[in-house]
């Protein structure tokens, strides 16, 4: 049974694309950017197999996972171009049917590249991953970071939304290249850009509230969560 969401929170599912390892993670984040760690899993195939069923191993990984946890918002690592053609090719294909799940339940896609996940994490866009790793187990109160790799950098891109983009960052998904225009609404099936579920705008009233004159708590200073 999935974990109740926290009442005022956003949950956020990260998805760290690719075929052979695909990294999911769960976070409630709530207004006042203080994450709780809900799921994360590394799903994927091997590379001798067919291509089709590859991509099918992810598509039903992403379906099972939105079915299950009831996202908010899903947050992709965005990747540039490698040198290596068949791996950018892989994590295109495995980001396209993840986004393609979101897409047709209506739920937001936000991207964020490795640069900005690392900033939002350490305060260090060039921070090493043992360094990123040690802030999630800070700020998620974790035991130890998660392994595989895929699974800490999944969560790592949880974090990094928590902060960085919240309900702005829903609002700002039309803008991007990849998921642009209109979208499905999640409650009524028609389309809009700007139209945000219950729990999306509990979270916005309640980060309102947050930021008000008076109101304690605040955001989190970067690298001192314990």
């Amino acid at each position: 049974m999935a974990r109740p969401q926290a009442a005022g929170s956003q949950r956020v599912l990260a998805v760290d694309p690719g075929l052979t390892r695909c990294g999911f993670a769960v976070v409630d984040m709530s207004a006042q950017r203080t994450g709780t760690f809900v799921h994360v899993q590394v799903s994927g195939s091997r590379a001798h197999e067919a291509l089709e069923h590859r991509v099918l191993t992810v598509m039903e990984a992403a379906d099972e996972l939105m079915e299950r946890f009831r996202p908010d918002v899903v947050a992709v690592e965005r990747v540039f171009a490698q040198n290596n053609a068949p791996t950018v090719v892989g994590t295109a294909q495995a980001t396209g049917v993840v986004i393609a799940a979101a897409a047709r339940r209506g739920i937001p896609v936000a991207w964020h590249t490795p640069s900005e996940v690392k900033a939002a994490v350490t305060g260090d866009g060039s921070a090493d991953k043992e360094s990123v790793n040690r802030m999630v187990v800070r700020i998620l109160k974790l035991d130890a970071p998660p392994r595989p790799a895929d699974a800490a950098d999944a969560l790592a891109l949880a974090v990094c939304h928590g902060w960085r983009g919240g309900v702005a960052g829903m609002n700002a998904v039309a803008a991007t290249s990849t998921h642009s225009g209109s979208r499905p609404s999640r409650s009524t099936g028609t389309t809009g850009t700007t139209a945000l579920t219950p729990a999306q705008q509990a979270w916005r009233r309640a980060e309102s509230a947050s930021r008000a004159p008076g109101a304690r708590g605040g955001s989190p200073a970067r690298g001192r969560r314990g």
